[in-house]
């Protein structure tokens, strides 16, 4: 039996915690600039990060996982089951509606 990959999309954030609303803001290169409300204590900025991402790009916060960079400003995240050229839509289209 042969079991196929299950596609993954790498996304780079830079995170500004305490920023007053969440939000997305912009993407420049390949990296996307967010900001959320929460503090970045006890891992509060990125659990809201994920609820910001999940929302906004309409994938389920399960998908999401850190790659690295959970105690940093720039974070690699991964989601499976989705292709590059599909999360790069869904980014667009998210910043379009804004």
């Amino acid at each position: 039996m042969v079991q196929s990959m299950a596609e993954v999309a790498v996304l780079r954030v830079r995170l500004t915690p305490k920023g007053g609303r969440s939000a997305i803001m912009k993407q420049e290169e390949s990296l996307l600039y967010a900001r959320v409300a929460e503090p970045p204590v006890d891992g509060a900025a990125n659990r809201a990060l994920i609820v910001l991402l999940a929302k906004a790009l309409d994938i389920p916060k399960s998908r999401f996982d850190f790659r690295s960079g959970e105690s940093s400003r720039e974070k690699v995240l991964q989601i499976t089951d989705m292709s590059q050229s599909e999360l790069q839509t869904r980014i667009e289209r998210a910043l379009s509606a804004k």
